[in-house]
């Protein structure tokens, strides 16, 4: 259950950094625990200790929107006068069509509420508390404020808490994106910065990496840090797709233009036909059917469904089928760093001792020398990397630390975790406040002590530095040469640590770190770089080429961030690195202002609520928005985005739900690919729609020729002739044409704008005006020439037992077989935008020629077999007239070809011009 308010009897924590006796005071708890009645008592008033969810939708609703949506309301129009004309077996099967594609649709939209139930996978089902003064196991669930928890290596948090004894290493990358556990500890009260960075608070859904600590729960299930989220992730909503939109535009338009034609008709068949009502209205049914692209829908969907398995193969994982078309329309890319451009393999680079600098990514010396030999001896001691079967490259841990043990093997010196083990005394964990790490080692009966860390924390603490020569006081000349190192190698986006040791005098092992660390000796800074993966800068390429923006939104530091932007080419004049809190404390404003003038931007330490900032603010802006994640902190950006991309290897599982396309291989280069396969995926749909619609004119004109000659010419075309080829011998062509190979350019053009229609005059004076005027002039030519042959003479009677009936179904035939050729050469002048034909191949789409094969056959069953010529009213023509049709493919296409010969030549002498 879920609380809305707070009786005032429950105990509340106004600040959970305030001091913890006050902390206590304000929970009404001590150091003994609650009473487990009194945690009885607070369950009933906090709630349970659980993610929940709003009340969803109610399914039957958004199953019935999805059945009205404007196509499927088409549909069952089409449905309907399928009906009308008799044919309840294609009425049937347009409906199991309209049905199938509510379902599938229906199913998609649930995936967004998933990603709340997925956080919920992220607290575990038992928890060790402290209740009536004895350690006792609890339900998660059943914690409350004011419990004192037991944290322990290898165990999830789970709940917000304050340390009160003891200290722990936390992994915050699920929150934070951090890759390096953190420190936690009782006795680091620094209230300074933000709640996530409280050095004595940990947060519901983090691990305990090492250690051992008591902490006072102050926050349970919506309440806490990782509920917060989940809040965020339910709050933000999503919008209708790109292509959504557009299919809803198209849908509208046609159906506007199929009823005008069906109510158009009624009088011009009444009056100036001087057709009968009844008749008038058949014949108005006819023209609907013509308007009315009954394999639209389902050519739409098969073809987005095959994007999505085409990217599945590219390892894109897409979970709704619109997203494919967004991907195409994509304007900026907000990417993550580390595993999505980088391979997330932390490797040293260089050492620089003050004797040389040595390059390790060249070919290293066959001996190193002393102090590289004492530095890495250093590094491989204090060190916390798993090493399997002694073999340095199966070693497991902190990324950093295993970049050191391979470094140190490549020096010369063994990594062997057992060895290691046996000879440490002591170790003082990685402290992020102090930001270094050491641990007391015996070397052949002597204490040494070995340390490793920032090197601004390692510096004040030396005494000594090593040098060729031999140890010597560390001068002023020494500072000023290891500053000048420092910042050369930081200048190029490096992780630095410093390494030091000290031999430590006989006697005790020192207690405190302070007395260990101090009068050390310098060795050495070791320089470490996650390298970029070898196939993102040839894909960063194609993204400026495509006129894509690219902008790095990460957890990590700016300046290593910044580096890899700089390797990869993203940042190709030097990017602008924004913190997470300059970020917070810009407004709004200033936010667009940043976005608009500086191109190239690394987003660095981003937050939860930074990421949502930075998405709304390029989607205000027109931007359609691609954003990559694979924490719980990216969940709700990723939802907030047009594009969320999860990480299906590193990713959580929450920001995979919340995702829309998830890679399984966390490539960027997958994500470029993407965004191709998504821009041929709409030019296809074009194409396709362009192809659909052309076939609209030769329909419908036949249909106002009979009209507007008043009957003399007689009805060209029959209605159950429309379903054949709008239902029969167009469907496999257009589905050919949804796997049409990306056209030449594709990705040197531009992003459309988001405003753009699928259908645009230009494609409507193609279809309507020139493929299919040609056709209709065609079509007609060859009806009238049979007619003619036949003996036929305008105003003749042609209805059935009349002595010209037999020729009428021949020229009928001859306009149905006429319209199937012209959609041959519709096809092939469909298959490209502005490219010619020898440039695409016209044996490149093998589909379409099976298409174009199938046409021909149902065409020649619908003409010659005996069952089918009763149903359909064909009549076979003679030879001569058949010879006709020969032409007809090629002057369609031919005619497009000079069209689009006379649109280059005018693109290229404005881009000569530009």
């Amino acid at each position: 259950m879920t609380t809305t308010g707070e009786p005032a009897a429950v105990p509340v924590a106004r600040d959970p950094r305030e001091p913890l006796d006050r902390l206590m005071r304000d929970l009404r708890c001590g150091p003994d625990g609650l009473a487990a009645r009194e945690a009885g008592r607070r369950l009933v008033a906090y709630g349970t200790n659980e993610l929940t969810r709003r009340r969803g939708r109610q399914w039957w609703k958004e199953l019935v929107r999805q059945l009205v949506h404007p196509l499927a309301l088409l549909l069952w129009l089409a449905a309907g006068l399928a009906v009308v004309a008799g044919t309840v077996a294609l009425a049937v099967a347009i409906v199991v069509v309209v049905l199938v594609n509510a379902v599938f649709a229906f199913i998609q939209e649930q995936q967004a509420e998933r990603a709340v139930e997925a956080l919920a996978a992220y607290l575990p089902q038992r928890a060790d508390v402290v209740r009536d003064g004895a350690l006792t196991s609890v339900a998660a669930r059943d914690l409350v404020p004011g419990d004192l928890l037991v944290v322990r290596e290898g165990e999830r948090v789970c709940a917000d808490a304050r340390l009160v004894s003891g200290g722990v290493e936390v992994d915050l990358s699920t929150l934070t994106g951090e890759s390096m556990p953190a420190y936690r500890s009782a006795d680091q009260t620094d209230t300074r910065g933000s709640v996530l960075e409280a050095r004595d608070l940990v947060f519901s859904g983090t691990t305990c990496t090492a250690g051992e600590a008591r902490a006072l729960v102050f926050a349970t299930g919506m309440r806490t840090e990782l509920g917060r989220i989940a809040a965020l992730s339910q709050r933000v909503g999503r919008d209708v797709s790109p292509l959504e939109a557009q299919v809803k535009r198209v849908a509208w338009l046609i159906a506007l233009v199929a009823v005008a034609a069906g109510l158009a008709f009624l009088p011009l068949g009444t009056f100036a036909a001087g057709l009968g009502l009844a008749a008038a209205f058949t014949f108005a049914i006819g023209l609907l059917v013509a308007n009315v692209p009954e394999g639209l829908l389902p050519t739409i969907t098969l073809a987005l469904g095959m994007g999505v398995r085409e990217l599945a193969r590219c390892g894109a994982v897409v979970k709704r089928l619109s997203a494919v078309e967004t991907l195409g329309s994509t304007t900026v890319i907000c990417t993550d760093k580390t595993g999505t451009l980088t391979m997330n393999q932390m490797r040293v680079t260089r050492i620089w001792t003050p004797s040389r600098l040595l390059d390790l990514e060249r070919r290293p010396p066959p001996q190193a020398w002393p102090v590289e030999l004492r530095l890495a001896r250093a590094a491989a001691a204090c060190n916390n990397a798993t090493i399997r079967s002694g073999r340095p490259d199966e070693a497991s841990g902190d990324p950093t630390e295993v970049a050191l043990v391979r470094a140190a093997t490549i020096l010369g010196v063994p990594a062997d975790s057992a060895e290691r083990q046996r000879r440490q005394r002591r170790q003082f964990h990685f402290d992020p406040a102090l930001r270094r790490m050491s641990t007391v080692d015996d070397d052949g009966g002597a204490l040494w002590l070995h340390a490793k860390g920032a090197p601004e924390a390692i510096l004040p603490l030396c005494t000594a530095i090593a040098d060729a020569g031999g140890d010597h006081p560390i001068r002023a000349a020494d500072r000023e040469r290891i500053t000048a190192a420092v910042t050369q190698l930081a200048g190029h986006g490096l992780r630095l640590l410093a390494v030091a040791e000290r031999r430590l005098p006989a006697g005790p092992l020192p207690e405190r770190r302070e007395d260990a660390e101090q009068r050390l000796t310098l060795l050495g800074v070791a320089a470490m770089f996650d390298p970029p993966r070898p196939e993102v800068a040839d894909a960063v390429a194609r993204c400026h080429t495509a006129g894509i923006r690219l902008i790095v939104v990460t957890g990590d530091h700016g300046l290593t961030a910044a580096e890899i932007a700089r390797r990869v080419g993203i940042a190709t004049h030097g990017a602008t690195v924004v913190t997470g809190a300059e970020l917070d404390a810009m407004s709004e404003a200033e936010l667009d202002r940043l976005l608009a003038g500086h191109r190239e931007l690394v987003f660095a330490r981003t937050s939860p609520e930074a990421k949502l900032r930075i998405a709304d603010a390029l989607r205000a802006d027109g931007h359609i928005v691609a954003m990559t994640g694979d924490g719980v902190n990216d969940a709700p950006a990723l939802r907030r985005a047009d594009i969320g991309v999860a990480m299906g290897r590193s990713g959580t599982d929450v920001a995979r739900e919340a995702a829309t396309m998830v890679l399984t291989d966390d490539n960027f280069a997958t994500i470029v690919a993407a965004v191709q396969a998504g821009r041929r995926v709409y030019d296809n749909v074009r194409k396709f729609i362009l192809y659909i619609f052309a076939h609209a004119t030769p329909e419908v004109v036949p249909f106002l020729v009979f009209a507007l000659s008043g009957g003399a010419v007689p009805l060209p075309l029959t209605v159950l002739q429309i379903l054949a080829v709008d239902l029969g011998t167009e469907t496999l062509p257009a589905l050919a044409l949804g796997r049409e190979p990306a056209e030449p350019g594709l990705m040197r053009r531009p992003p459309r704008p988001r405003e753009e229609n699928v259908i645009q005059a230009r494609l409507l004076v193609r279809a309507w005006g020139l493929l299919g005027g040609v056709s209709a002039v065609l079509v007609m030519t060859g009806f009238l020439l049979t007619l003619h042959a036949g003996g036929w003479h305008p105003g003749d009677p042609t209805g059935p037992g009349t002595a010209l009936h037999h020729v009428w179904r021949q020229a009928t035939t001859m306009t149905f077989l006429g319209i199937v050729a012209c959609q041959i050469g519709t096809a092939f002048a469909a298959r490209t935008q502005t490219a010619s034909l020898r440039q695409v191949g016209v044996s490149s789409n093998r589909l379409l020629l099976w298409g174009v094969a199938f046409e021909l056959a149902f065409a020649a069953a619908v003409v010659w077999l005996p069952p089918l010529q009763g149903i359909f009213g064909t009549a076979p023509p003679p030879v001569g007239q058949l010879a006709l049709l020969l032409p007809f493919p090629v002057l369609v296409w031919g005619a497009d070809e000079l069209w689009r010969a006379r649109v280059r030549c005018r693109e290229g002498r404005a881009g000569v011009g530009g």
